[in-house]
Formats: structure tokens, C-alpha cells, sequence
């Protein structure tokens, strides 16, 4: 057993939830703590440095939205985001904004446990999205991507991604040339099973994330490629280890 216990900042204005869910990471080996609001939980984070951050959207003072927009400022640490919002493009907006993933309300507690063993798994993981372990630089273009250190640089600049978007990245570059499709993709990078319901829509605002950091024209990819009708590919690499 490791004797750090791996933190979690769950954020949420309804007490109910804030105490359920601080019980159940609790007792599966988490270290908790919580904030009610937005503000507060700018606060907690810097005084506590959390592992992960589930974050509810709609909350008084600062909501989730501005809270996720603040964090990606400053971190890249894990956020998962929860929303009552009914409506698809506002469930997509914390994705855009930098959260890793989303749940919506009403959820089982059962599956955001799933959900963060996944994310910090990978997280804390030497190996690449798709298991096989990488050692080295791999340079394409105006890129250079450090295997070890889990970092991107851009024409000697470092890009600041967050976790899920490295482990995105060094799939599709591990794989270069090859396709994968949107769940082969949720199932390597965000570790869903075949049986959890998953938004595919996840993955296709995690490339644009993507692209917008690392391709000089976002709209015209040259590195991140759509494969019709299927999913993304990384253009081929002929020698991917220099």
C-alpha cells in the first residue's frame, strides 16, 4: 500500500453530495477535502494542491465554468467536471474550457469512482495510452515530444497540456499512420469499458484542444488528421525515436 494517499477536491454547493461523496473516496483510499463554492475552491486548491478535482458547473459566486477557466491558468492537474445542464453544448463548454472529462447529474458515485481511478492511473503511469512504454524524443516537424518527461515542445517552446492530452497525443504519435476510432480511442486514453456509456463528442473537443496548440492553422490540420467517417490519425512518422 502506498503511503501517500492521493487527494481529491470535490466541489459542489449541495452539502448532500459534498458528504456522499467525501464517504465513499474516503473509504476506497482517498485523502478529500471540499469547497462549497467557486471562490472557496480557487482557495482550497492552493492550500491543499490536489491530485483531482471534481467540480460541479452550477454554483454560487464563481460557477465551475470560471473555476476550470482559472485552474488552466496555472495547472494541468485532472478535472472532472458535474453538470444538471440539460443541454449538450453546455455539458461541452467545461471540455473546452480544459476539464477532462464530465459526468451528468443525476450519477452514480459508482462510476465517477470508476471515472477517477481511471484518470489518475494514467496520470501517475509511465506507460503510454495504449500500454506500451516509450523512452526517448520523438521530433516531427517543429515538434519535439519528451516520452520521459511527458512534455511537447513547439519550435522550442513548451505547450502546456494537460494530462488526458498527452495521453491522446502519444497514442495517436505511437500509432502514427494508424486510425482509431472514437471508443478505441475513450476506451485507451480515458479507460472506458465496452459497457459504460460514453460521449464520443468527448474525444472530438479533446483534438481540437489539441490542434489548437500544436498546429499552426487549427482549421487546416497538417499533424492531427480525421480520418473520414472513423476517427483521428497522427500523419505517419517514419522513424518515430531519434
Amino acid at each position: 500500500m502506498e503511503s501517500h494517499k492521493q487527494k481529491i477536491l470535490v466541489v459542489d454547493d449541495e452539502t448532500s453530495i459534498r458528504r456522499i461523496l467525501e464517504t465513499r473516496l474516503s473509504m476506497i483510499g482517498y485523502d478529500v477535502v471540499t469547497a462549497g463554492d467557486g471562490e472557496e475552491a480557487l482557495v482550497v486548491f492552493r492550500s491543499h494542491s490536489p491530485d483531482l478535482i471534481v467540480l460541479d458547473v452550477m454554483m454560487p459566486k464563481l460557477d465551475g465554468y470560471g473555476v476550470c477557466q482559472e485552474l488552466r491558468k496555472q495547472t494541468d492537474v485532472p478535472i472532472i467536471m458535474l453538470t444538471a445542464l440539460a443541454d449538450v453544448a453546455d455539458r461541452i463548454t467545461g471540455l473546452e474550457l480544459g476539464a477532462d472529462d464530465y459526468i451528468a447529474k443525476p450519477f452514480s458515485p459508482k462510476e465517477l469512482e470508476s471515472r477517477i481511478r481511471s484518470i489518475l492511473r494514467r496520470r501517475g503511469s509511465k506507460t503510454s495510452a495504449a500500454g506500451v512504454l516509450n523512452s526517448g524524443v520523438i521530433e516531427v516537424g517543429f515538434l519535439k515530444i519528451d516520452t520521459n518527461k511527458r512534455q511537447v515542445y513547439k519550435e522550442s517552446e513548451r505547450i502546456r497540456l494537460t494530462g488526458i492530452e498527452y495521453s491522446l497525443l502519444e497514442l495517436l504519435v505511437s500509432h502514427s499512420g494508424k486510425s482509431f476510432d472514437r471508443r478505441e480511442i475513450l476506451h485507451f486514453v480515458w479507460g472506458y469499458t465496452s459497457e459504460q456509456h460514453a460521449d464520443t463528442r468527448v474525444v472530438d473537443v479533446h483534438i481540437s484542444r489539441l490542434r489548437g496548440k500544436l498546429e499552426d492553422d487549427p482549421n487546416n490540420p497538417e499533424l492531427i488528421l480525421t480520418a473520414r467517417g472513423s476517427g483521428y490519425l497522427f500523419q505517419r512518422i517514419i522513424e518515430l525515436e531519434h
